[in-house]
């Protein structure tokens, strides 16, 4: 968090210059983390790093171009995550997400919305893949319910739900849960967000849990929202860690 001007003006002049660098390069990315939630809800967050996402196949040149201009650079994780260095402030280059679901694609930068920022001209990430993304994200150390919420009460009447849906097909829970905190956090405010159609759906789903076997194996699905705090399921009690194929 930035709390003194002096860090504001720098924080101010690091963007800036990071996306010029970023343009200079000709890679393609978009921009996510606190300034798509700016842009998407008007919630605005001092903070030293930049998130930007883009396919796989672009992070090595954009780690590369900011090298050669005297930046460090990491992979941190060569499943999801890049980083570049200047100071006390950064960048996340993010090409999918820590379970390896939310995986950047053409689809995204087609679907990107064009805006500025710090004066510069960018695309930010698609409202869908940004609430698709930060549905995974319930670990005890960061839980981004009330940013989802936050998008969908300013910005859910613009949401393509059947893209969304798509998306999170496979765990669909994830969306009937968020949908039902949604529904108590602005109890007069979500009929006209949340389409009926969606819930019954997700709902006749819910229910039609009860009348099919339970599965054979025991299998914690926890992981792929916390991978920390569900450690001891599969390590001390015997279920099986849940991998992206599902059933």
């Amino acid at each position: 968090m930035l709390t003194t001007d002096k860090e504001k003006r720098e924080s101010g002049d690091f963007y800036k210059d990071a996306l010029l660098l970023l343009q200079e390069c000709e890679c393609q990315f978009m921009l996510g983390g606190a300034f798509a939630m700016f842009h998407y809800t008007g919630i605005f967050r001092d903070t030293k790093d930049l998130d930007i996402f883009c396919k796989s196949s672009e992070y090595p040149k954009i780690l590369k171009h900011f090298a050669e201009k005297g930046y460090q650079t990491e992979l941190t994780d060569v499943r999801w995550l890049a980083k570049v260095f200047h100071g006390d402030y950064f960048i996340d280059i993010i090409f999918d997400t820590v379970n390896n679901i939310c995986t950047v694609d053409d689809s995204w930068y087609e679907r990107a919305p064009s805006g500025h920022f710090a004066d510069v001209p960018v695309k930010f990430i698609p409202v869908e893949e940004l609430l698709w993304c930060k549905i995974y994200v319930q670990n005890r150390e960061r839980h981004d319910s009330a940013d989802i919420n936050h998008i969908l009460l300013k910005y859910g009447k613009n949401v393509d739900w059947e893209l969304l849906l798509k998306r999170l097909d496979p765990h669909w829970h994830l969306l009937l849960a968020q949908l039902l905190i949604f529904q108590f956090v602005y109890p007069s405010d979500y009929r006209e967000i949340i389409p009926k159609w969606l819930f019954d759906e997700l709902m006749r789903r819910a229910a039609e849990q009860y009348d099919i076997p339970s599965p054979v194996e025991k299998v914690c699905r926890g992981p792929l929202i916390d991978q920390t705090q569900y450690e001891v399921d599969v390590k001390e009690w015997n279920y099986k860690s849940y991998t992206i194929t599902t059933i």
